[in-house]
């Protein structure tokens, strides 16, 4: 029994992947949005505000809920497990009001409040809860450690969607909403469980290190350009992730791979998911940890360079070399979108030191809350104003827009560039070892 308790495994990664594979299924929304849309009697745009406000309130929650969970992790992830299921069931319950009340606006507020605020604070907190402890427990391979949990976070949506997608088509009339209400006990479960093994290392504070200190603000203070540009590095490539990703089906349909969609998007999120992992222990095995950041920003640099230069999406599948160009952008973007997130905690570290990094951590998620509201919303802002829509050759019933695909591309070409601007100039040296 001693033995479990000091178990790194079953102290730190199995809650930490039990946490996040929970979580993680935030990003299932596409494939129950236009259900939900449907159920209640409006339109698909109407209810993709819920997760917008998801993931805003995600990043905000991390920002402001930091020290909960600097200071007692117990708390933080009993109250993540409380608000994600919360959450999750309060979607279920307004979805049934909403079927019995068409178009009642009660219940998409309802909607809005459950998914996007109360899951919100669960996702945040969640998120948050287990990173310090899983680099107190892995020291020597902290970006191992925290890319294990982030891509179970990642790797979520392709372990839950073809459970999601079995629920609804076995549930029968109203399995929209009662497959919230299942998953919302199934994921309380899985998180409390989560919760209960949670634990730092014993002996941790008498090796030296102290839960007080200085607040989070005043460290960052002591390295304020480093952390400004930590912050707008990881805000674009979320941004940019977020930009291609949200027209990644659209993409693959235009390159004349209709049939492949499932498939194609299935790898794109491996290659998310294996991104987290990959990049993260792969920083390990450099002195500095942002060296990792800029293969990152130029691999996204150059495959979206290519297919900008080659006009691969408006070639529309016609050249078979320009089709794998589009393809090895779509997997280098979703690799780096994920070894964006699993980085920042131990990059951080390594610049401010271990003492509030769950708060200073926190505080640089806000980018992604921005970054949620800015991202798939830019996109779809260039897509509508440039361009014009076509049918597709051999599929009569489904619309493309190449023009404004591709000039998606042009812009997140060009913050890419500014993103890896900033990690070469911005981010300082790391914080020498005492």
């Amino acid at each position: 029994m001693e033995n479990l308790k000091q178990n790194k495994w079953v102290r730190a990664a199995i809650p930490a992947l039990l946490l996040h594979c929970s979580i993680g299924t935030v990003y299932c929304w596409s494939i129950f949005s236009q259900e939900i849309a449907d159920y209640i009697g409006f339109s698909k745009g109407a209810t993709e505000w819920a997760f917008s406000f998801a993931i805003f309130f995600l990043g905000m929650s991390a920002a402001f809920l930091g020290n909960i969970v600097e200071k007692d992790i117990h708390k933080s992830s009993l109250i993540a497990a409380i608000c994600f299921a919360a959450g999750m069931a309060g979607t279920g319950f307004f979805i049934w009001y909403g079927g019995a009340h068409k178009g009642s606006i009660l219940a998409l507020i309802g909607i809005y409040v459950c998914y996007g605020f109360i899951m919100g604070i669960g996702l945040g907190t969640g998120y948050l809860s287990p990173v310090k402890t899983l680099m107190l427990w892995f020291e020597d391979r902290k970006g191992l450690a925290t890319g294990l949990a982030v891509a179970g976070f990642g790797a979520a949506k392709a372990i839950a969607s073809p459970i999601m997608q079995a629920l609804l088509n076995s549930l029968g009339e109203g399995g929209i909403y009662k497959m919230f209400l299942i998953l919302a006990i199934v994921y309380f479960v899985m998180m409390f469980v989560g919760h209960l093994l949670l634990a730092k290392p014993a002996g941790w504070h008498e090796a030296g290190t102290s839960e007080k200190g200085a607040r989070p603000i005043d460290v960052i203070k002591e390295k304020p350009v480093t952390f400004i540009g930590i912050w707008l590095m990881f805000y674009l490539n979320i941004t940019c992730g977020l930009a291609l990703i949200s027209q990644e089906k659209m993409i693959i349909k235009c390159i004349g791979l209709v049939g492949m969609v499932g498939v194609l998007s299935s790898i794109t999120a491996v290659f998310n998911a294996a991104g987290r992992l990959g990049f993260s222990a792969w920083a390990d095995t450099f002195k500095d940890r942002n060296t990792i950041y800029k293969i990152i920003f130029i691999l996204s640099i150059a495959a979206t360079g290519l297919v900008v230069l080659t006009q691969g999406i408006t070639d529309m599948g016609q050249n078979t070399l320009f089709m794998i160009l589009v393809l090895i952008l779509l997997f280098v973007v979703n690799a780096g979108y994920g070894g964006g997130f699993s980085n920042v905690p131990t990059l951080l570290s390594d610049h401010y030191g271990m003492k509030n990094i769950s708060a200073i951590h926190g505080i640089t998620l806000s980018a992604w809350a921005f970054a949620g509201l800015t991202g798939n919303q830019m996109a779809s802002f260039i897509v509508k104003r440039f361009g014009t829509e076509i049918p597709l050759e051999g599929h009569a019933d489904t619309m493309v827009n190449p023009t404004g695909y591709q000039m998606v591309l042009y812009v997140t070409l060009v913050l890419y560039i500014v993103a890896a601007i900033i990690c070469f100039t911005m981010i300082g040296r790391k914080k020498k070892e005492k």
